[in-house]
Order: C-alpha cells, then sequence, then structure tokens
C-alpha cells in the first residue's frame, strides 16, 4: 500500500517540472506527456523548453530561473489561472565538487540557492492552490515531489556543497508529508544514484550503477503511480547506501573511504 493515492490514469492531470530542460526533469516530462497528461516545463534555457514543446504537441513551456522567488510567483499565478494545476514537481539542480580543504563560500551558496531555497519559493507558489485544490478535487491526486539524490542520505567526499542541500530536502519531503497527508495533497520525495545528465557528466571517477534518464524517469512514474513516498532507484546502488547510512560512525566513515578511495 502506497502513502500516497496512485495515480491510473494520467490524462485530465496538470504536471509542472522546474528543472525540466534536461536530464531527468526532461525525461520525467516527456513520460508523462506519453501517458497523457498536460506536462508544463520550466528552465532558464528558453531554446530547450522551446524544443521540447516543439518535440511534445500539447506541452507548455515557461521559462523561469528557479532561484528568483518573483518569476516562479508569476509563473505559478499564470500557469493556474490558465491551465490549473495537479501536481509539481522540482527538479532544478546544481552540483559542483567541494570540499573543505578548498572551501568556496560562493560555491555554497550557490548550491543552496538552486537546490534548496528554489524549493522554498515553489511552494510559497503553489500550496495554497494545492491545498485549495482539495475542497474541489477530493481524489488525492494534488501532489508535491521533489528530487533530491542519494548525496542527501550521508556526508560522502566531494559533496561539501551539494550532500547538505539534498540531506534538507529529503528531511523537508518528510515534515510536509506529516503537514499535507490529512489535507488531501501527496507528497513524495525522488533519490536517484548516478544518472547520466549534464550534472554528473564532469565528474571525474567511475559512477556505479549508472543509468539513463530515461530509465530514471520510468522508476519516478511509476513511483508516483503506486503512490510511493521514498522513490530511489537503481535499487542495486541505493539499498546500499540506505544499510550504509545505518551503520555507526566508527564503520561508516572508513568503508566510506574505502569505497571511494577519498
Amino acid at each position: 500500500m502506497g502513502f500516497n493515492t496512485g495515480v491510473t490514469d494520467w490524462r485530465g492531470l496538470t504536471v509542472w517540472l522546474v528543472g525540466a530542460s534536461s536530464g531527468i526533469g526532461r525525461a520525467t516530462a516527456s513520460a508523462l506527456h506519453a501517458r497523457g497528461a498536460t506536462v508544463v516545463v520550466s528552465a532558464r534555457n528558453r531554446a530547450a523548453l522551446d524544443a521540447f514543446v516543439a518535440e511534445h504537441p500539447g506541452a507548455i513551456g515557461l521559462p523561469l530561473d528557479a532561484a528568483d522567488p518573483a518569476a516562479i510567483a508569476a509563473a505559478a499565478q499564470t500557469l493556474i489561472a490558465r491551465h490549473g494545476l495537479d501536481r509539481v514537481v522540482y527538479c532544478a539542480g546544481y552540483y559542483a565538487e567541494q570540499r573543505a580543504t578548498a572551501y568556496s563560500l560562493p560555491e555554497m551558496l550557490k548550491h543552496q540557492e538552486v537546490n534548496y531555497l528554489g524549493v522554498l519559493y515553489l511552494l510559497d507558489a503553489v500550496l495554497p492552490h494545492l491545498l485549495a485544490r482539495t475542497k474541489t478535487k477530493a481524489d488525492g491526486l494534488g501532489h508535491i515531489s521533489l528530487v533530491s539524490s542519494v548525496a542527501g542520505f550521508s556526508g560522502l567526499p566531494k559533496s561539501l556543497a551539494y550532500g547538505p542541500t539534498k540531506a534538507a530536502l529529503i528531511n523537508l519531503a518528510e515534515t510536509l508529508y506529516m503537514d499535507l497527508q490529512d489535507a488531501g495533497v501527496g507528497v513524495s520525495v525522488i533519490n536517484p544514484g548516478f544518472v547520466a545528465t549534464p550534472l554528473t557528466a564532469h565528474n571525474d571517477f567511475k559512477m556505479p550503477a549508472l543509468i539513463t534518464p530515461e530509465q530514471a524517469a520510468a522508476a519516478i512514474v511509476s513511483g508516483w503511480e503506486r503512490g510511493a513516498f521514498d522513490i530511489h532507484f537503481p535499487k542495486r546502488f541505493t539499498l546500499w547506501l540506505k544499510f550504509m547510512r545505518l551503520l555507526p560512525y566508527r564503520l561508516y566513515f572508513p568503508l566510506t573511504r574505502k569505497f571511494t578511495g577519498l
């Protein structure tokens, strides 16, 4: 039994994906479009959004900067007025390697701005609508989904800036779920392993269990359709990381160093 109401038919549902110009966001938007949802894609890259809309008739492009609260508020207002809104997905993300021995405050703050503050701006823009939606549509399909990462499970080398923002999203999603469950709004958190996207393309290490954005999208949509809260993949990798975070630190630290070589 799922934590949320599962989706059996995407037709008639409007889904807004923020951060969908490439990678997981774009692939997921494409998968939802194929299932009949009205897909709204947002990102800074207007050309990429225009290309997506051209390839997916009926899709809607709303260019915006996820770190700009005014832009998110304006886009949400326009979208809700013209098309309504049933589900929102925050998949915007920024990643750059960071270690404490080469600490960069600007990089730390940029990760926080894109990966975490953007979610807060989006919640501020859509939560009132999603809460009000339950009064007219008591179907349990109003939904908020946050794309986090297995890097948020526990501390990892080179993830000084990225990991804490993703850990914050996991905690935020857990609390949102508890607050919104009785209000009829579903919540899920998505924790991918390594996915071949522009964010991971510059990694200079072997990425175990690397999957394509299309494989990630299939896992995400399947999780939503089951009503899952914690959508993590590929499980041959993520289950090991879930186990690792249960270990005492006297075991976790040396094992992490051994497996990463750092």
